[in-house]
């Protein structure tokens, strides 16, 4: 209560935070892994420490200015700075997350949902939320993970004629399930609320999606296709002959015809695209423009990463996973798989737990669709795929970060697509910009700001703009399991620090150039940008890994394909080296660094997958 007093103080309109924001953040806290309450715990007893060694009484006894000062002086050290992010982003999120507070700036605090829908026959009849007792099944194909690659495969093959049976681990939401509030949606739609992150040289929150579609729920609905010089290596150096530009183009289409892909209208793209594409037309940028996406009937509602309360994004939930039901095929929820089923070296089937009941699903070959996170976890805790020393390593993430800008004029960010626009001009040096407009709360987690000027930023958000960026990563990570959790170690390299600090540089020219009068950046030593002159202390500036906050939404590469067994995990056809009939389709089979938000390219390489599984079963 005391921490949220000193980050959340009253503003013009806005109440002070208190308990009401503390008691949201101890529920949250419940349903994190242990470590991680223990780690939260022992951050508010370091708080009280060091309030006794400087003031000679505990925290919560401190005025709310010299609480703010004591926590303003933990930015300083890196190590801290991650803990005071750590502990202030669910506060800020828990309090500003007010209806009041929308109500008075004009935003829709919540999305209207449909009532009394009634459900096709088909997903009534063929999803399994819960089992009456012990189960065993058989069918041909049973597909752990119905997000971008495990619902592309499993549509395919249905529709090929073979039975097909869906594992997962989450629930099946619908629209009449989406708010579009950003804190309660997270801790519904996201592993681990969201609190999925990585150590190394610079932690980075790397949020998934647990739900039917996977993180294709809770993405921002962006579409582009592999760059063509990323399949041509593939083909060249790695020898994936079969996955050169000419050859895969026939499956892209086929993806792309499925989810209605097209350019963001216009009309929808709100007062973040105007600015940027005034600053980039300023700056004499020439690529720059409405972003392909898969929401042909949007209405511009901006709360796509928390579940499109329209269907209009054609999320996996809403395309791929119907088409395969209607097709034949079953699926269980709420069902974490335990173990892969092996014979004689060939993949049978798998064992999941729903509750306390049992899920045996007997089939001639497996997919193991979890993601770059989970997939090297499950192989690896059987011995499986692990022969070539790769499994769980060559991860990369395309590290993202973004900028918050105060302009003059009204902005009205939330009116809109949120990932709309896209500045493609330092794209050929690994750096993409794309719009990331998100709900009032998470945009003030974006910036380190707390007391005062938080409250203040936070009351003049109708004319805030947000943008943000990624870059083609060549720093690597790897994941395996500790402690029953996911180790995800990641480290930056020197050319990626440079390409992220460029990427900010460029980002606070286009934001001053369209008329901002500051710019907020998640660079420390450099959080306020408070005109174009501040941008030459930052290019003089030597930074590190650990002063900037950034964060991933791509894992990839953790269980790639490749030719030589010495060096990959998969085949050119998605079959695990060493376990005949185990297939893996999903990001960690993706190769390396995409540079693109990698949806479009799982479902292409899907599709692929299930044709040659296809032919293999006969």
């Amino acid at each position: 209560m005391a921490v949220a007093e000193a980050v959340l103080p009253a503003g013009r309109y806005l109440p002070a935070a208190g308990e009401e924001a503390a008691q949201k953040v101890e529920a949250f806290a419940t349903t994190l892994p242990s470590p991680v309450q223990t780690g939260l715990a022992g951050l508010l007893r370091g708080l009280d420490a060091q309030s006794w060694v400087r003031q000679r009484r505990p925290f919560a006894r401190l005025s709310t200015e010299r609480r703010l000062e004591l926590l303003e002086g933990w930015k300083g050290n890196a190590v801290r700075r991650l803990a005071l992010r750590a502990l202030v982003t669910p506060l800020k999120m828990a309090h500003l997350d007010s209806p009041a507070l929308y109500e008075r700036l004009g935003c829709v605090y919540e999305s209207a949902r449909p009532r009394g829908e009634q459900k096709p026959a088909y997903l009534r009849d063929r999803v399994h939320a819960r089992l009456d007792g012990d189960l065993a099944v058989e069918c041909d194909v049973v597909v752990i993970g119905t997000g971008a690659g495990g619902a592309v495969v499993g549509r395919e093959l249905a529709e090929a004629g073979l039975a097909v049976v869906f594992v997962e681990e989450g629930k099946y939401f619908d629209r009449t399930d989406f708010t579009g509030r950003a804190f309660a949606m997270q801790q519904k739609l996201y592993r681990r609320g969201g609190s999925t992150f990585s150590v190394g040289n610079v932690p980075i929150p790397i949020p998934l999606g647990q739900t039917v579609g996977g993180s294709t729920t809770v993405n921002s609905g962006t579409c582009f296709r592999t760059p063509e010089r990323v399949l041509a290596k593939w083909a060249d150096e790695l020898g994936l002959a079969e996955l050169a530009p000419e050859r895969m183009g026939g499956y892209f289409d086929r993806v792309e015809e499925v989810l209605g892909v097209e350019a963001a209208r216009q009309e929808l793209l709100g007062g973040n695209g105007r600015v940027i594409a005034r600053g980039c037309t300023s700056l004499g940028f020439t690529k720059h423009g409405p972003l392909r996406r898969n929401a042909p009937a949007c209405d511009g509602q901006g709360v796509c990463c928390f579940g499109c309360p329209t269907d209009a994004k054609r999320s996996t939930n809403v395309s791929y996973v119907p088409m395969a039901l209607r097709a034949g095929a079953e699926l269980f929820t709420g069902a974490r798989v335990t173990r892969i089923l092996v014979d004689g070296g060939r993949a049978q089937g798998v064992v999941a737990r729903a509750g306390n009941k049992v899920l045996t699903v007997r089939a001639r070959a497996v997919v193991v669709a979890c993601g770059a996170i989970l997939t090297p976890l499950l192989l690896g805790a059987q011995g499986l795929g692990g022969a070539s020393g790769q499994l769980g390593r060559n991860l990369s993430i395309h590290p993202a970060g973004g900028a918050l800008a105060e302009f003059d004029e009204q902005i009205l960010g939330w009116k809109g697509i949120p990932q709309g626009y896209t500045i493609e001009d330092l794209h050929d040096e690994g750096i993409l910009y794309e719009g990331a407009m998100v709900p009032l709360e998470m945009s003030m987690t974006m910036t380190s700001l707390m007391g005062p000027e938080l409250v203040r930023l936070a009351e003049s958000f109708d004319h805030v703009a947000s943008f943000g960026f990624m870059i083609e990563d060549t720093g690597r990570g790897s994941v395996r399991e500790v402690m029953g959790q996911p180790l995800i170690q990641y480290w930056l390299s020197e050319q990626d620090v440079s390409h992220i600090k460029r990427a900010l540089d460029v980002l606070a020219q286009v934001f001053f150039a369209a008329g901002a009068h500051r710019v907020h950046a998640p660079i420390n030593g450099f959080e306020v940008l408070e005109s174009p002159d501040d941008l030459a202390k930052l290019r003089r500036a030597t930074l590190r890994p650990w002063d900037f906050d950034l964060s991933a939404y791509h894992p990839l590469g953790t269980a790639r394909m490749g030719t030589d067994p010495a060096a990959s995990v998969l085949g050119p056809n998605h079959e695990v080296h060493d376990t005949r009939g185990l297939y893996v389709v999903d990001g960690s089979a993706v190769p390396t660094s995409l540079g693109v938000n990698p949806q479009i390219t799982i479902m292409a390489l899907a599709t692929r997958a299930a044709e040659k599984i296809a032919n293999t079963l006969g």
